[in-house]
């Protein structure tokens, strides 16, 4: 076989599975303790409410980082006790909470800046239900990966999916990013 054809062959396959990798996209799973569990990548997984006693299985699945957008007054949010388990389990733990009712677009950019973050990756993201999540979800795809608004809302709708007022949100704050 010509180096030629060697090189084309093993672009060909490289390209094969980078196409197959995608058109996998995010794959539910159920952990005990963790609601609505969604692997959306090699460095993301996104799911609802977690409770402490997951953390353990978060590290033992090689996450470095949580990043949990619940509120501090949320019924079952127990975010010190999450904290300490985290830290224990010896991940990495950011509390930035998101008000769904309110949304703040420092909130994303606070999300944006730790969810890029190679010391933080891979990451684990969480909410109550998984659709503040998905929220932050289409800004860090539509404006750190550069996937386009069908894609990205595609993927939106199986992590949470976000409420019509946080989609738009969402949609709001990547337009207002893109026209700085």
């Amino acid at each position: 076989m010509t180096r030629r054809r060697l090189i084309t062959l093993t672009l060909t396959f490289v390209v094969a599975i980078g196409a197959g990798v995608r058109a996998q996209g995010p794959t539910k799973e159920s952990i005990d303790g963790i609601r609505n569990f969604t692997n959306v990548g090699p460095t993301i997984a996104c799911a609802g409410a977690t409770e402490a006693r997951a953390m353990s299985e978060i590290a033992r699945r090689g996450y470095r980082a949580v990043i949990n957008l619940r509120l501090p007054d949320e019924e079952g949010a127990s975010i010190d006790e999450a904290r300490a388990a985290a830290e224990a389990a010896g991940i990495r733990f950011i509390h930035l909470p998101f008000d769904s009712r309110n949304p703040d677009p420092a909130a994303v950019d606070r999300f944006l800046e730790a969810a890029v973050d190679p010391a933080n990756q891979p990451t684990f993201i969480h909410c109550g239900s998984a659709s503040r999540v998905a929220a932050m979800m289409i800004a860090r795809r539509m404006l750190v990966d550069g996937w386009d608004e069908a894609r990205a809302l595609e993927e939106a709708s199986v992590i949470g999916p976000p409420s019509p007022q946080l989609q738009k949100f969402a949609l709001d704050y990547v337009a207002s990013k893109r026209t700085q």
